[in-house]
């Protein structure tokens, strides 16, 4: 049972969506469970939400209600200040801003916060002896924060990868699984119910960027650099890649990796083909999957649900538990002011390539296009010519391992042989 001694933690909640009330419930079903945990009670004092009239399917009527979250986070009765509206500027800024003015811990799921203005609130926080805890920011349920920020602390990381948004997940492999083009999938996904309002931050890769730029710097001791990340979306995959790629043995993933080279800090969430066999060529659905790597311990695979909200509610009550039972880390696993300012580069780890293009179908159109690579310095390591389509010829090369700057050198001299219809689709073959 907890200790008497203990006051209770009191939590303000701003948000009051599918995460806030996964959260109300965990706190209702789990209080006694809760309170054996962490050796004290967990309780709502005050919440807040833009309507208060709304039906959300669970018992508020013992919190006290503010319609202004900054109002709820300067509260005198709340210990913990808990974040889940969303957006990286506006309500969600100025509350967290004002919780650590006063003196509030911070419990928040806004990737998209803490990849544009992480450093300035964690050095806040930090000089005043507060935390920041954002499980449920990275791969929803999946604990990869707490691994990197704990059990993997000892570690030099050599790789971050992984697969961080479930709905590019589910159309990349709906498209495969019933051999339906992207327009198609892309539509089911939104009556489902799966895409942000803004699409874009989906499909785009910049929800995926933002986690992987938060990973990235606990795994490497960096600020947080997002403006940095190299973003390709999957709106250029076309049900062709899916079954070319499967022919070969892969399966595309918009897929997140980071490491440190000589060069800087290489971040990138991009379209690549992975093993089919491997953990991630075989990740369905909406699920995410995350693989760290590091000196001492190899390589690990985390997977799980990426969103809902059961498991995003889960990831937030971990970071209340370990607030209540005094585990006390710096926001990114070491001091922010410790924090190097990362010198950015541009992905230069060579790697095999994935290159399909539509040619005219005339004597000596590929020797042209193969006469580019080789100025470019990149080898064929296959090439496949496919049926016809009226006077095109659609075309399939995988290079050997080369730079990425040498494919786009190479991918430049395509458009002065004549014979290049269209852009070509580029995805590299990454090592997992």
């Amino acid at each position: 049972m907890p200790n008497s001694a203990k006051p209770d933690l009191r939590l303000g909640i701003a948000g009051l969506g599918t995460v806030g009330i996964g959260v109300v419930k965990i706190i209702q079903r789990h209080a006694d469970l809760i309170a054996a945990r962490s050796g004290r009670r967990v309780v709502i004092t005050a919440v807040s939400a833009r309507d208060r009239t709304k039906n959300r399917d669970a018992d508020l009527s013992a919190y006290a209600w503010e319609a202004d979250p900054v109002a709820l986070a300067r509260r005198a009765d709340i210990d913990v200040f808990v974040e889940v509206m969303g957006g990286h500027n506006g309500p969600a800024r100025a509350a967290i801003e004002a919780a650590i003015a006063a003196g509030k811990d911070v419990v928040t799921a806004n990737k998209a916060l803490l990849a544009h203005h992480g450093h300035d609130l964690a050095i806040a926080a930090e000089a005043k002896g507060l935390l920041i805890r954002f499980e449920a920011a990275v791969a929803g349920g999946i604990p990869v924060i707490k691994a990197l920020t704990e059990g993997l602390a000892a570690n030099q990381i050599r790789r971050v990868m992984g697969v961080m948004n479930g709905t590019c997940n589910y159309i990349l492999t709906r498209m495969q699984s019933a051999g339906l083009p992207y327009d198609q999938v892309f539509e089911e996904a939104r009556q489902l119910g799966y895409l942000e309002a803004d699409p874009n931050l989906d499909v785009g890769g910049i929800d995926a960027g933002h986690k992987l730029s938060l990973l990235a710097a606990i795994a490497f001791g960096t600020r947080v650099s997002f403006d940095a990340v190299e973003l390709e979306g999957i709106g250029a995959v076309s049900i062709d890649d899916i079954t070319l790629a499967a022919d070969m043995g892969y399966r595309i993933k918009l897929l997140g990796v980071a490491q440190m080279t000589g060069r800087g800090l290489e971040q990138r969430m991009t379209p690549c083909l992975v093993p089919a066999e491997s953990p991630l060529g075989q990740l369905q659905g909406g699920t995410n999957m995350v693989v760290l790597e590091g000196d001492a311990v190899g390589q690990i695979v985390l997977r799980g649900p990426g969103a809902g909200e059961g498991p995003t509610a889960s990831a937030v009550m971990g970071d209340v538990i370990d607030i209540a039972r005094g585990l006390r880390l710096p926001t990114f696993g070491q001091p922010a002011t410790s924090l190097a300012t990362p010198i950015a580069a541009k992905t230069a780890t060579p790697a095999p390539y994935y290159l399909r293009m539509t040619l005219l179908d005339k004597p000596g159109a590929l020797a042209k296009i193969a006469t580019c690579l080789g100025e470019a310095g990149v080898s064929i390591d296959q090439m496949r010519q496919y049926g016809h389509l009226g006077v095109n010829a659609p075309v399939l090369i995988v290079t050997h391992k080369a730079t990425r700057d040498d494919i786009d050198h190479a991918v430049g001299l395509f458009a002065g042989t004549g014979v290049l219809v269209g852009k070509p689709v580029v995805l590299r073959i990454e090592a997992v």
